[in-house]
């Protein structure tokens, strides 16, 4: 069952060349982000693009929830009438995050320096991941939290009143995690300072400056240094959501894998700390132009044009891993139709995703006929070539939506259909997945349970 409703059972069979243009949503991190910083900031901040999904809505509920004003005045067209640096109110209710864990983790860090006590919970999925990771550092700080065992949702965190600067060395890459203490920073006295050891993506950096908050970030033989001074006035700010190379990788890679296919997807965020998946597939012989390349909202952003390719696989460098985490479910896919072996360390923060990622997609590849090897970091994928893939499989997608997209994805260029058991949760990412891939010629559609 989805945490959203019923099950959507849907089919993708076996498309003809996918053409046109796809205008994916609005960048989910960045979205994310806008609304908490346009919440804890002085006066209005206008967001343009950003993303309508079920997990960014429920962010913009919670920032009502701690009293800031936020209208929607039309698709993508958002305004924060912001309450300030420490300045949010208590919940009178609970708040739900549904299936989000970015959405979780970074309100979560806004407001564990604010004396104030908010309780936490989200769908099946969010209630079975591990938030000790974010609620350890922010204890640092002197907040306090109470889950259930293993530190799962509900969850109560009592913001800490008299909040101390913090050094924290993240143990494990995450831009979860270090965004969380950079916003718990922001209303500490002094200087809090994030420590990577592996850079991950920088979207929190570059839009607290954005912000007006004094920040630097230096790299040293520790790693990347990042230092902010506590307690600034955040000043409200214009904020045009770039589009999500998340999302943009599921037309991309069906481009790539659908024999025949030429599309173009604009104005994809290049940020180089997300753009991993993308020096990959290029590696592997992808045929991909990065057309106009420009700034948008502070963001590298580029218009990509996509031919089916014939793919070889590779050895992905396990130091890229960062750059596309959330990638390696539909990069799987894309291996499955390459030539050769394709291998993927540095992968174990997929298994407490939304789901155990590496297994889900092991075991629904093997269903379709596809030979995997799994380690607990490790996941190879042994390509079958250009329409090699048998297909024929019902996957499990285990309430997470990049395993739905994926299997779909698969289906398009299988001999024979893929279905997944519940394509609801893609709509807490990629609301118009479905219309965008029919444009293009995708056949995927909702089967009867």
């Amino acid at each position: 069952m989805s945490g959203h409703g019923n099950p959507v059972p849907m089919t993708a069979r076996k498309s003809d060349p996918l053409k046109g243009r796809a205008e994916v949503p609005g960048d989910k991190s960045i979205s994310h982000r806008a609304l908490i910083l346009g919440a804890m900031a002085v006066g209005e901040t206008k967001i343009i693009g950003l993303l309508e999904g079920q997990d960014v809505l429920d962010t913009a509920k919670a920032m009502r929830a701690f009293g800031a004003e936020v209208v929607h005045h039309g698709p993508g067209d958002w305004a924060v009438h912001g309450v300030g640096v420490g300045g949010f109110a208590e919940p009178s209710a609970v708040i739900d995050c549904g299936n989000s864990g970015t959405g979780v983790r970074l309100i979560m860090g806004s407001m564990a320096t604010t004396p104030i006590t908010a309780t936490f919970t989200g769908d099946a999925s969010l209630s079975k991941r591990p938030m000790g990771r974010v609620t350890d550092p922010l204890s640092l700080f002197g907040a306090r939290a109470y889950g259930r065992t293993g530190g799962r949702l509900p969850m109560t965190v009592v913001g800490a009143a008299g909040p101390v600067p913090v050094r924290y060395v993240v143990p494990v890459p995450s831009a979860q995690v270090k965004s969380a203490v950079l916003l718990a920073g922001l209303n500490a006295p002094g200087q809090t300072v994030v420590i990577e050891k592996e850079p991950t993506r920088d979207h929190s950096e570059r839009m607290l400056r954005g912000f007006g908050a004094e920040l630097t970030v230096e790299k040293t033989a520790e790693g990347h240094v990042i230092t902010l001074t506590g307690q600034p006035e955040l000043k409200p700010q214009s904020v045009a959501v770039p589009r999500d190379p998340s999302s943009a990788a599921f037309p991309v890679c069906a481009a790539l894998i659908v024999e025949g296919s030429d599309i173009l997807v604009p104005g994809v965020s290049q940020n180089p700390t997300r753009n991993g998946l993308y020096t990959t597939l290029v590696e592997m012989g992808a045929e991909i132009e990065f057309q106009n390349p420009r700034e948008e909202g502070g963001e590298p952003v580029a218009d990509l044009r996509v031919r089916a390719s014939a793919l070889k696989g590779i050895e992905v460098p396990e130091e890229r891993a960062a750059s596309m985490i959330d990638e390696y479910p539909i990069l799987s896919v894309v291996a499955s139709f390459a030539e050769g072996m394709t291998v993927m360390r540095g992968v174990k923060e997929l298994r407490v995703k939304e789901s155990d990622r590496i297994d889900a997609m092991a075991r629904g590849l093997e269903a379709c006929g596809v030979t995997v090897e799994e380690e607990e970091d490790v996941l190879i994928v042994h390509g079958m070539g250009p329409g090699g893939v048998p297909g024929g499989a019902t996957c499990a997608t285990h309430i997470d939506h990049r395993i739905a997209m994926s299997f779909l994805i698969l289906g398009l260029a299988s001999q024979k259909p893929v279905s997944v058991d519940d394509g609801s949760p893609i709509a807490t990412s990629f609301p118009v997945f479905e219309d965008l891939m029919a444009d293009l010629g995708a056949q995927i559609a909702r089967s009867n349970p």
